[in-house]
């Protein structure tokens, strides 16, 4: 039981950067935008985030720049995608290039590099003590209490405000939604900028908290796994966190199952064969439930042709 109760309370920050990434990337998705630079976007805020932590001392702020890294990284997707009409995939695919390659300029300084000032457990007294659950849940570091209720926040003005139903109706309709006075260029630049800065979250949280050290390539495919929980989730942030934390729980049995012999090559392979698996099972239930992408996902809207 000690064993399975480890494993879980791990698994929550591992799933953390991936869950602050599929937040973002539902709301990038769900306007209408495909933006595959999610990996080039976490890594740049990955290496931000160490840069400025080692050079200032100050945590917060680090994580701060991440976000306004991420979400500049996302703007030039934007102009690429919106304005300019250009392919999303190839833009998307673009910018994850550029983040790999310049993430690894800017990090030479930083390898092997250790961050004096990171974030720490704390504990929520209290909730803390709830039998099972209290020591998974409320046993973490705030930026993992910040997930819960980004996560929350995410889900509520998706479905419950008028910017969610503006978000939703350009990403189903954009020709209804600008006939009804709904600014798509807006809608589409604010979802893919959010999209960008919750991607540079999740990128600090890998390099200031879950392993505080800067490694060129740290992410290692974490941003085509965040695109496969976007899926998974039906694009809804409540369902964003159950696969999140799955595929959290598969990281940690990487590290876990070692020890037993199993070969290191099966063991890295397997976040990847439950990608497969989930994309599998999620196709399997968007097709029961009749349940399908943002009908305008990644096609461009010309608004000439109204």
């Amino acid at each position: 039981m000690s064993f399975i109760l480890e494993i879980l309370k791990a698994t929550i920050p591992a799933g953390t950067p991936l869950l602050l990434g599929a937040l973002g990337e539902i709301y990038t998705e769900r306007s209408g935008i495909l933006n595959l630079g999610v990996e080039g976007m976490m890594i740049m805020g990955a290496v931000s985030a160490f840069g400025i932590t080692a050079i200032t001392g100050n945590v917060w702020l680090g994580v701060l720049v991440s976000a306004i890294v991420g979400g500049g990284m996302a703007l030039i997707h934007a102009f690429n995608s919106i304005t300019l009409k250009a392919n999303q995939t190839l833009s998307g695919l673009s910018l994850t290039m550029l983040g790999l390659g310049l993430s690894g300029l800017i990090g030479k300084r930083y390898v092997g590099v250790p961050l004096l000032n990171k974030l720490h457990s704390l504990p929520i007294y209290g909730l803390k003590d709830i039998p099972l659950i209290g020591p998974i849940l409320f046993d973490q570091d705030p930026l993992v209490y910040i997930s819960y209720l980004l996560t929350f926040v995410f889900w509520f003005f998706l479905f419950n405000t008028r910017f969610g139903i503006e978000l939703r109706s350009v990403g189903e309709s954009p020709d209804v939604a600008d006939s009804a006075g709904i600014d798509v260029s807006k809608i589409q630049y604010l979802a893919v900028f959010i999209g960008g800065i919750m991607a540079g979250l999740g990128g600090a949280y890998l390099s200031v908290v879950y392993a505080p050290a800067w490694i060129e390539g740290m992410t290692a495919g974490m941003g085509w796994i965040v695109l496969a929980i976007t899926i998974f989730s039906l694009w809804r942030p409540e369902r964003a966190i159950l696969g999140s934390y799955l595929f959290g729980g598969i990281r940690v049995l990487q590290y876990k199952l070692q020890p037993f012999g199993i070969s290191p090559n099966l063991l890295n392979m397997l976040p990847f064969i439950f990608t497969i698996l989930v994309l599998m099972l999620a196709s399997k239930e968007i097709s029961r439930k009749r349940i399908s992408a943002p009908s305008s996902l990644g096609i461009p809207y010309f608004r000439e042709k109204l």
